[in-house]
């Protein structure tokens, strides 16, 4: 059964206990003959059972109800169903500022990691500059004890030499006996 056509036997019904309202002579109604919701007893109690019912003014009268009723039923389904849209895309765009945020705040992170990572490049530089000056210095200092070594090495090969001439001199001073002859 379509949900219209179900919306029209319920209708039907609700108007078959107005028709038999409309029916009653003024000032005899008693809540038997009250329409739903008005009585606290059964809308079937007390209903008298010869009573024709038009079913044409019924219908007319439920199809005259949806037609009011219907329009604005459907504008606000729409305008329900462009909330719930909206809802979505409000959701998504949430989402995605999230997802911003969460990357600023890696971000950060990643900032704080290249502050620091500037810093040890900074002490590794400096390092760096340390080891080549004394490297240099190192390196100074080996010419410098070759060119002493060698200095000393040539002082006491003069010494050494000094002391052969002077022996020889020596020799060579001292007397020598005449020879016989």
């Amino acid at each position: 059964m379509a949900p219209d056509s179900r919306a029209v036997v319920a209708l039907r019904g609700y108007f078959q206990g107005i028709h038999l309202v409309l029916r009653q002579p003024q000032g005899s109604l008693t809540p038997a003959f009250l329409p739903f919701g008005l009585s606290d007893t059964s809308p079937d109690e007390g209903l008298v059972e010869d009573l024709m019912v038009d079913d044409k003014a019924v219908e007319q009268l439920a199809e005259g109800l949806l037609s009011h009723y219907l329009p604005d039923l459907q504008r606000s389904k729409q305008a329900l169903q462009e909330l719930t849209q909206n809802q979505v895309v409000l959701l998504d765009t949430l989402e995605q500022e999230i997802s911003k945020f969460k990357e600023c705040h890696s971000m950060l992170d990643i900032n704080a990691l290249f502050t620091e990572a500037k810093h040890y490049h900074a002490k590794l530089v400096n390092i760096r500059k340390e080891m080549l000056m004394l490297h240099e210095k190192t390196s100074k200092l080996k010419k410098r004890a070759l060119k002493l070594q060698q200095k000393r090495q040539k002082e006491e090969l003069e010494r050494e030499q000094q002391r052969e001439k002077e022996f020889e001199r020596e020799k060579q001073l001292t007397a020598k006996p005449a020879k016989r002859t």
